[in-house]
């Protein structure tokens, strides 16, 4: 069979067990406004009747091209996998429990396109529910903290395939932290960029990975303080805005390695806030991020792109 014209644009995604949220993100992908993209889905092994939803959205629209593994490749090797297929110069992420907002993929394009020089850019984001309800408010404060950590989520980046491939794509070493690892690694081979406007759902649910990476990393965690300290804010981010307790309070009173310093303290008692209410903590935690967002809007505007580096020093580009 004779595949179509190389697109603009190839939109990849890795699938294991995506139900019940896969229509959703998959219709929010061929709902975009630039439509000159093919739409590359992995299905990893899934064992909840994903696979069997995807080939019948593969027979409705023409954009999708599936591919199917028999044996679990995990997220850095289907992610890898997956990107592999892709045919376009320019490669969009996207997950399988997200939602990416209509105008995402022109938006990231328009930008991409003419600056050659760029290796990343994503968007970022508000957080959503199960059932889709917003729950997390968009937080631009994350463009202009001192952090190591990428200001935005995994499945809303645009990428360069050539510098994907010239950093050795996602490391399949770890299943962890995969994401981060890979756009620091692109960074040195140019400017990653995040736009501040929300384009981008991310989901809060009780199966996320990162909720499994975080109970994996709270379990794995013994010498670094700060390891661990991510690690159960990670844990406890997700859980609370799934709607659910952080659950935090016991496991961090018996990790016996634990440093107590200002940091540790400040997440405990979060923790015992959550503990006892989690709502109030949830309604605290949503005015925290609505204040510090407002602040942030002095320096970030919507529209501009802004570099991402570490120590972050913020950088705006021209629109």
């Amino acid at each position: 069979m004779k595949l179509p014209a190389i697109p603009l644009i190839s939109v990849v995604m890795p699938v294991h067990n995506g139900l019940p949220f896969l229509d959703e993100s998959i219709r929010s992908i061929l709902d975009q406004t630039l439509r000159d993209f093919e739409f590359v889905i992995l299905d990893d092994a899934s064992t909840d009747g994903s696979l069997e939803l995807l080939r019948e959205w593969s027979l409705r629209d023409s954009r999708i091209r599936l591919h199917e593994s028999s044996k679990r490749l995990g997220l850095s090797g289907s992610s890898n996998a997956v990107v592999a297929k892709a045919r376009a110069p320019i490669v969009a992420r996207m997950d399988a429990d997200d939602i990416a907002h209509p105008d995402r993929l022109r938006r990231q394009w328009n930008i991409i396109e003419g600056r050659p020089d760029v290796a990343v850019i994503g968007t970022l984001c508000n957080g959503i529910d199960a059932s889709g309800r917003e729950v997390r408010p968009r937080d631009r404060w994350r463009l202009v903290r001192r952090s190591g950590y990428i200001p935005f989520p995994h499945g809303s980046a645009m990428f360069r395939r050539e510098v994907f491939d010239q950093v050795g794509g996602y490391d399949q070493r770890s299943d962890g932290g995969e994401d981060q690892d890979l756009f620091s690694r692109m960074a040195a081979r140019g400017p990653v960029l995040t736009l501040p406007d929300v384009l981008y759902s991310y989901r809060y649910h009780a199966s996320n990975v990162t909720l499994f990476n975080g109970t994996r990393a709270v379990a794995e965690t013994h010498s670094r303080n700060g390891d661990a300290m991510s690690a159960f804010y990670m844990l406890g981010a997700m859980r609370l805005w799934a709607g659910e307790p952080p659950m935090l309070l016991e496991p961090m009173l018996k990790k016996k390695s634990l440093k107590w310093n200002l940091k540790t303290l400040m997440i405990l008692a979060a923790a015992v806030l959550g503990h006892i209410s989690p709502s109030t903590l949830r309604g605290f935690l949503r005015s925290s991020i609505r204040a510090r967002d407002l602040l942030a809007s002095v320096r970030v505007k919507d529209g501009i792109a802004y570099e991402w580096r570490y120590p972050n020093n913020l950088k705006s580009l021209p629109k």
